[in-house]
């Protein structure tokens, strides 16, 4: 039995402790926001947040998190600027990496409001978009910057 604490609440899961973190989110709990991509860290579609450093949740097995605090596309709040900014500016094409991307970028933010253009980039380079919509993300990102105050 493993004890998670997901999105501000406790679960107790009955999983083998090798089970990767996505499954037990997606298969167990019903949590469908984090997505499967590569199945090997790579292409980052399956981030969460764990005690706020993101975490690609595929490659990540139970027995290394229990009682530490994770968070699922669904813990960022419907009107955090980060979302906000993602849907004004209709950056999903296909929306299929969007769930990483913006936990990502929820992180960067919340680590340092006032991410250069280069850091951002960098930042969110390391998620795979099909789609290529890069030049989307990083307007959103820059946005949510300005939504939360930030000068630049």
């Amino acid at each position: 039995m493993v004890e998670l604490y997901i999105n501000g609440k406790a679960y107790r899961v009955n999983v083998e402790e090798e089970t990767p973190l996505l499954w037990v989110i997606r298969e167990h709990l019903g949590l469908t926001g984090t997505k499967f991509g590569c199945g090997k860290g790579i292409c980052g579609a399956c981030t969460v947040l764990v005690e706020d450093s993101p975490t690609r949740s595929c490659i990540t097995p139970v027995k290394s998190l229990h009682k530490k605090r994770i968070t699922t596309i669904e813990g960022i709040p419907f009107n955090h600027p980060v979302k906000v900014a993602w849907r004004e500016l209709q950056v999903p094409q296909c929306g299929y990496c969007q769930p990483g991307q913006i936990v990502e970028a929820y992180a960067l933010l919340k680590r340092n409001p006032k991410a250069s253009k280069e850091e951002i980039v960098s930042v969110m380079s390391s998620h795979l978009c099909r789609c290529g919509t890069y030049g989307r993300i990083l307007k959103a990102v820059q946005r949510a910057q300005k939504l939360m105050g930030v000068k630049s």
